[in-house]
């Protein structure tokens, strides 16, 4: 076991002991869309993170982002972190198949092998996403599952229209009503930006599907605006300097093709992700509870009601500061999964 490991299994089992609590652990969906922007792939470390320390365990990844190349990298990212039999479902006929500039590192070789062992190799070759949701979320318990939605709503609006199965009888509305928890979406934006209203690109992209998930998901939505994001900077300094206890790491390399430093990037998947797994550690603020509408441009309103379902994120300067470190350390620390079992089931191009 690296001594980074044996370090973070020293303290978490000190923390269980001093507080004689057992942590269980949360059961996760990340839906994605990877490869339009390297939040999402921080995001996904930041994941692997919390479930090593026990925090959470993450069931299943789907894709947003209709591009082949998508799923491969996503498949990089779980392989890398010791978890490479996560399931992975993909969109059919979705949103944004543009090339991604950093989810080519799916086929970078050195010489004849792969950089990064992987055995998805193009996205046809996934799983539909809503019937993978489906699958995943009929083995659940009942009001378990959180998801986090940081790409598109496509896939979660066509869960909510599909019909009974082989996994379950119920229909997609139904199943989410009994097996999720809380849906944790990077959506919307509820404070001005730059003075005027923003139209953010997860709602713009898919504004009928932003539309049906804003009137009809069942559960608890707590969003992540564009303006917390905007707040919490990812340091250019953490990427030159905290990953380097390997060669060549898929989050350094992909923040560097998609955006070279020195940049600090917001944000934005990775405070849907943090508060998933941890909504009483204080992070953040709430808004009041109530109901937002998307309109028929993609803007966002936050209407209060003392019955709604919705709410969202705030922060204050505290909790900027103390959410910018907590997703550094996140986001850097390195797996504990041995990557020698992840190079016995390496793929030669």
């Amino acid at each position: 076991m690296a001594p980074a490991c044996v370090l973070l299994a020293f303290f978490g089992q000190q923390a269980r002991a001093a507080n004689e609590v057992t942590v269980v652990p949360v059961p996760l969906i990340f839906d994605t869309d990877m490869g339009n922007d390297v939040d999402d792939a921080l995001a996904l470390g930041v994941i692997h993170a919390l479930q090593t320390r026990g925090e959470c365990e993450l069931l299943a990844v789907t894709l947003t982002k209709d591009h082949e190349l998508s799923a491969p990298f996503v498949d990089v990212v779980n392989t890398f972190y010791g978890r490479g039999k996560i399931p992975i479902g993909v969109v059919r006929n979705g949103p944004t198949p543009q090339p991604s500039k950093y989810t080519v590192l799916a086929q970078q070789q050195d010489g004849s092998q792969f950089r990064y062992p992987h055995r998805l190799l193009r996205g046809g070759d996934a799983p539909e996403a809503t019937e993978l949701l489906r699958r995943v979320l009929a083995a659940q318990t009942d009001r378990s599952v959180v998801i986090v939605q940081v790409g598109f709503s496509t896939n979660l609006a066509r869960l909510l229209d599909s019909p009974a199965d082989a996994h379950s009888p119920l229909s997609g509305a139904a199943l989410v009503e009994r097996k999720v928890r809380l849906l944790s979406a990077m959506a919307g934006a509820f404070q001005p930006i730059k003075g005027k209203t923003h139209r953010e690109f997860n709602v713009i992209k898919d504004i009928p599907a932003a539309q049906a998930l804003a009137q009809r998901w069942p559960t608890p939505i707590v969003f992540s605006g564009f303006e917390i994001g905007l707040a919490v900077l990812y340091p250019a300094v953490s990427i030159e300097h905290d990953f380097g206890y390997v060669q060549h790491h898929p989050l350094a390399e992909a923040y560097r093709l998609y955006n070279p430093p020195p940049h600090n990037r917001p944000c934005w998947d990775l405070t849907s992700v943090l508060y998933a797994v941890r909504p009483e550690r204080g992070y953040f603020g709430l808004s009041p509870a109530g109901r937002v509408v998307v309109e028929s441009d993609g803007s966002t309103r936050f209407q209060p009601d003392p019955v709604g379902r919705h709410r969202y994120l705030t922060l204050s300067p505290e909790q900027i500061i103390r959410v910018q470190e907590t997703l550094v350390c996140l986001a850097s620390q390195p797996p504990c999964a041995t990557r020698n079992a992840a190079a016995r089931s390496e793929v030669r191009p």
